[in-house]
């Protein structure tokens, strides 16, 4: 670019005055370089906060990727650590507390299979004790001692009837159910150790049966008195007190040594149960701490995740995935250890009581399952993907067709259903009264009854008014007519 200066007074006439006007202390140079130069500058500023921005964008996508596995990681942590928690608080509240732990076991004698099997077991043991077939065969005549196998036979079944009866009946019913009151620390003996009644003792399990047998020889005596040969004498245990030397009194009672394993009946677990009692111990220590920890482990992967309705989705499906992985290590150490169980009667028995024990913490695992089944559904249909966005708009459309319908005929049934009712009020009733029968012979529980004998009451009363106030309303006369004839 050329600027002509203003011509001076002594400038020479045809002169060139034209000059190159540049940077202070930049001459010879054309004037646009100075423009390209600041073009290029431009370009490189840009290039590099092109380059900023850029390495920014990686560094919040790197970072959000690192909170979105983090969230994860931590949310399955959780979800294993909460079904871990119900079960330390199921053992807490059910093993460790009196009036649960009572509730839980005191079916036991009742269940056919537990019956069964000990009565098996307590007739072999008291069989074994007295030795029936050599006092039969001492009664019984040289010439009949052949009818000894056979009278023998007949008095085992005899026995086991007794044994079984015994354990079935109401008294003795209350006799476990107080003794497992009072004596609530030999009760939980199987997860911590320190009951004279379950013991486990180096890799064993042992169950202390004499009670029982007491009883039952208390019940033979008044049955079979020939068969001990004498009247016997035993201890009365209706009250839940066990003497110490009750082994000593059967003892004297039969005129017998009892081996040191009678009445006993071992369970071989090869170690699993201390570890299963020191795993107790150590769940009822820390369990507080864990409970508050899983809780803590939630709120933070809620707190770091970027996208907390799909962290709460995960949740859902790891809690389905760590009950169903928790009940199967549960069921498989409780197969391992029925395994040491000679099969039969008493492996029935034990996995009856098993069964029984884990009734309810196998409801809470079912529960925990449906819980996180129903969560993860939840999230995905809350969620901004074509399926659910498509499935909440159908369901907006069918509720406002569902409220249109409900509209009509709720005045429909306004203008028509009083009348309608009192035409056929007697079909009505007998329609509630059927209906109510089949749902009393399909629900059979008490609590159902009684629903169902509340509601039947209710839409009786409710159709008798609505009949008789619609009957009436028809009987009047219009407004303006006399009743015998026009005003």
């Amino acid at each position: 670019m050329s600027i002509q200066p203003p011509a001076s007074a002594d400038a020479t006439p045809g002169a060139d005055t034209t000059q190159e006007i540049g940077p202070p202390g930049r001459t010879g140079e054309p004037a646009w370089a100075a423009d390209v130069e600041e073009l290029a500058r431009l370009r490189a500023e840009v290039a590099d906060l092109n380059s900023r921005l850029d390495t920014r964008h990686r560094r919040a996508a790197a970072l959000t990727t690192i909170r979105r596995i983090a969230a994860a990681v931590l949310i399955a942590i959780t979800a294993f650590a909460l079904v871990a928690s119900v079960v330390g608080v199921w053992s807490a509240r059910t093993a460790f507390n009196t009036d649960k732990w009572v509730a839980t076991i005191a079916p036991l004698p009742q269940d056919p299979a537990v019956a069964a099997a000990v009565a098996d077991y307590a007739t072999n043991q008291v069989f074994a004790a007295i030795n029936v077939e050599q006092r039969v065969q001492t009664v019984l005549p040289a010439q009949a001692a052949f009818i000894a196998g056979p009278v023998t036979g007949q008095l085992r079944d005899a026995v086991e009837k007794t044994v079984y009866n015994v354990l079935q009946s109401d008294q003795f019913q209350r006799i476990w159910v107080e003794l497992n009151r009072r004596a609530h620390d030999r009760a939980v003996a199987i997860l911590n150790g320190t009951s004279n009644v379950v013991l486990a003792r180096n890799d064993r399990v042992q169950i202390d049966l004499l009670p029982l047998i007491n009883q039952v020889l208390r019940a033979l005596s008044t049955q079979l008195p020939t068969m001990f040969g004498k009247q016997i004498t035993l201890p009365d245990l209706s009250s839940g007190e066990i003497p110490e030397n009750l082994r000593v009194r059967v003892e004297d009672a039969l005129g017998v040594t009892l081996p040191a394993n009678f009445a006993q009946f071992t369970v071989y677990d090869s170690g699993q149960l201390a570890a299963v009692q020191q795993m107790v111990k150590t769940a009822k220590r820390d369990l507080v701490f864990f409970v508050v920890a899983t809780f803590l482990l939630l709120g933070l992967a809620l707190l770091i995740s970027p996208g907390r309705r799909r962290t709460l989705l995960q949740l859902g499906l790891w809690l389905v995935v760590a009950a169903v992985a928790v009940g199967a290590v549960i069921r498989a150490v409780r197969d391992q250890i029925l395994n040491e169980i000679p099969a039969g009667l008493y492996r029935d028995g034990a996995a009856a009581t098993v069964t029984t024990v884990f009734s309810q913490l196998r409801t809470r695992g079912d529960q925990i399952i449906w819980i996180g089944a129903i969560l993860a559904v939840v999230m995905y249909l809350i969620g901004p993907g074509r399926g659910p966005t498509w499935l909440r708009h159908q369901t907006a459309v069918g509720a406002r067709a569902v409220g249109r319908w409900a509209r009509t005929g709720g005045r429909a049934m306004a203008a028509r259903g009083p009348g309608f009712t009192a035409r056929y009020l007697d079909v009505l009733r007998v329609g509630g009264l059927v209906v109510a029968a089949v749902l009393a012979l399909i629900l059979s529980s008490w609590m159902s009854l009684l629903v169902i004998v509340v509601a039947l009451a209710a839409y009786e009363v409710a159709v008798t008014l609505v009949g008789r106030s619609a009957a009436a309303h028809e009987s009047e006369p219009p407004p303006g007519v006399a009743a015998g004839g026009p005003a």
